[in-house]
């Protein structure tokens, strides 16, 4: 017997529940206490006091799920990743790109951050060291502002969206759907969004020099020592992307598998450096520890949440008002992403992830469509979260590195030109579904 909440009618239930979330989250409690406390709320005034064990057979059935073990091995990799000189030296052995091109240190910066996605599948981690690295040097060059904030910002988040992406990962334990067929559709939008980046970058700066001069002479001329130097840093990280990528695709191992060798790689690889230090693996595991924490924190709050809500019939409802929609299935579909978008604006990917995929999925396949295009569109659709304001992450990563004087609103100007481009590619490959599928076939 509840406390008097079944009364509400699932109807009303589900208004009082998404409120509830939204209010609590104004008082800044963070996302996974606030799920897990409306969770429990409803629990118990929904079912009474003996429904504990609907609790806890979601807590188990989530922490118990072996493809949450690639998590925390990719965020060690991407930790020690920050921490030793790899990816230093290899934007530094990029600048063999750059040359006399105009905007050829943004096109250096977006290339870097493609392998840098490559090899880790973290964003964070990834903004902050190409804030670090890339955005003074652009700025000192006197490339435009806005550009070099963009590129930065765009070009970090790529590991949302290029395989070993943390995004793929959970979706694809959400969706029940298998990762490596994940990691293999998403490909080429991750290509196609990397090279439009580029193509914006180079249109740009040839039709207008001014906005990102090409290198000084004696900068961009090198001898071939250097460059042989140069090929040198490249090297290190194309070994650790393919130890990973090339394994999984290879059919040699299994994510979670290729994870820990991509670990093993980085590991031996700062060792060979000589950089490998037990203060760096030390920091690298606390930030591992913090991570994944707040992912499973917040992987707990909301799976206990959407258990709750489909059994008071939450997916019933959910899934008979937006099936019935008088409208084409692709119709749908863009309703759903429009949702995605608009959450995307206040709440973090995995939050996202975690209340809306157990709903969403289903209705997806219902449709008659492959959740695997869907779980590519999903990624694109957090790529646009991650700049977009008010809460777009990827703008205060930026913000705890960048020079004095660049504000939230100069980030959240400068991002503006490439949210379009990602929004672009994600109807691209709304309505072409073989742009991502065809790999697959």
């Amino acid at each position: 017997m509840g406390f008097g909440l079944d009364a509400l009618g699932i109807e009303l239930g589900t208004y009082v529940l998404v409120g509830s979330i939204f209010l609590l989250l104004l008082t800044g409690l963070p996302l996974a206490f606030v799920t897990g406390l409306v969770a429990l709320v409803f629990t118990f005034g929904w079912f009474g006091p003996n429904a504990l064990p609907l609790i806890t057979s979601r807590i188990y059935g989530f922490i118990t799920e072996y493809s949450l073990v690639a998590v925390p091995m990719f965020v060690f990799m991407a930790s020690l990743l920050d921490r030793s000189g790899i990816a230093r030296d290899l934007f530094n052995g990029m600048r063999i790109l750059a040359g006399r091109l105009p905007g050829g240190v943004a096109v250096q910066t977006l290339v870097v951050a493609f392998f840098l996605a490559a090899m880790s599948g973290i964003i964070g981690g990834e903004i902050v060291l190409l804030g670090i690295l890339a955005l003074p040097q652009m700025l000192r060059l006197g490339y435009d502002r806005n550009i070099s904030i963009g590129v930065v910002c765009a070009g970090g988040s790529l590991g949302t969206m290029m395989p070993p992406s943390i995004v793929l990962i959970i979706y694809g334990l959400m969706a029940s759907v298998s990762i490596a067929d994940l990691f293999t559709a998403a490909i080429t939008p991750a290509t196609i969004l990397m090279l439009s980046y580029v193509a914006y970058v180079l249109f740009r700066c040839i039709r207008n020099p001014d906005l990102g001069p090409p290198l000084p002479a004696q900068e961009a001329h090198m001898a071939g020592r250097e460059k042989l130097q140069a090929l040198k840093s490249i090297i290190l990280p194309a070994l650790i992307a393919f130890l990973v990528l090339g394994t999984i695709y290879g059919g040699i191992a299994s994510v979670t598998e290729a994870a820990s060798m991509g670990v093993a790689g980085v590991v031996a690889g700062t060792a060979l450096r000589r950089e490998l230090t037990g203060r760096l693996l030390h920091e690298s595991v606390v930030q591992t520890i913090n991570t994944c924490g707040m992912i499973v924190w917040i992987g707990i709050g909301a799976a206990t949440l959407v258990g709750v809500y489909n059994l008071m019939g939450g997916n019933r409802f959910v899934s008979s008002t937006i099936l019935g929609i008088d409208a084409a299935p692709i119709v749908i579909i863009m309703v759903m992403m429009l949702i995605l978008m608009v959450l995307g604006m206040f709440l973090d990917w995995i939050g996202i992830a975690m209340l809306t995929l157990p709903i969403f999925v289903p209705i997806v396949q219902e449709l008659g469509y492959d959740p695997i295009w869907f779980g590519i569109l999903f990624c694109l659709n957090m790529q646009v979260s991650f700049l977009s304001p008010p809460f777009g992450p990827a703008a205060f990563y930026l913000k705890g590195v960048a020079p004095p004087g660049i504000t939230l609103k100069h980030i959240f100007g400068s991002v503006a030109p490439f949210i379009i481009l990602q929004l672009i590619v994600l109807s691209l490959v709304l309505f072409y579904p073989q742009v991502a599928m065809w790999i697959l076939e």
